[in-house]
């Protein structure tokens, strides 16, 4: 007698998942905004993180390059040449997208660069697999 599985396939080791979503549009470049979205960027990090992967944000990222060129945000001149720019490099090392929902320019670009380079594209964090080996329990800090 043979049974079926019905449990989602799952990775053989921890992939580095990209975030994409809402982060300046609609927001008028208001700060409090753009902080409202990046925390929904970052409420995906935890599930992610305990299917036993990796969750990356490119504003995590961007955000620190831009104010190291001298950028105070996402409107600044120079960030043209940042926020775009540093997605495109993150995903050369990530392994799949989760495209959060949300109009977003972005976060499409993100998306078909994952599709050119073959990546899969998750719509829900329920779609991505399990790592295999979810990481242990970390020890305790010492004090």
């Amino acid at each position: 007698m043979t049974s079926t599985s019905t449990q989602a396939p799952t990775s053989a080791k921890p992939l580095l998942i990209l975030i994409a979503g809402p982060y300046r549009s609609g927001t008028g470049d208001d700060p409090a905004l753009l902080a409202a979205n990046l925390r929904r960027l970052e409420e995906a990090a935890w599930p992610i993180f305990r299917r036993g992967h990796v969750p990356v944000i490119g504003e995590w990222v961007a955000l620190p390059v831009l104010r190291g060129a001298g950028g105070d945000g996402p409107a600044h001149p120079v960030a043209e040449q940042v926020m775009y720019p540093t997605a495109q490099r993150l995903l050369e090392h990530c392994d799949a997208v989760l495209r959060l929902p949300g109009a977003s320019r972005g976060a499409d670009q993100d998306v078909a660069i994952a599709r050119r380079r073959g990546l899969p594209v998750y719509h829900h964090v329920d779609e991505v697999p399990p790592a295999a080996q979810p990481p242990t329990e970390a020890a305790p800090v010492p004090a």
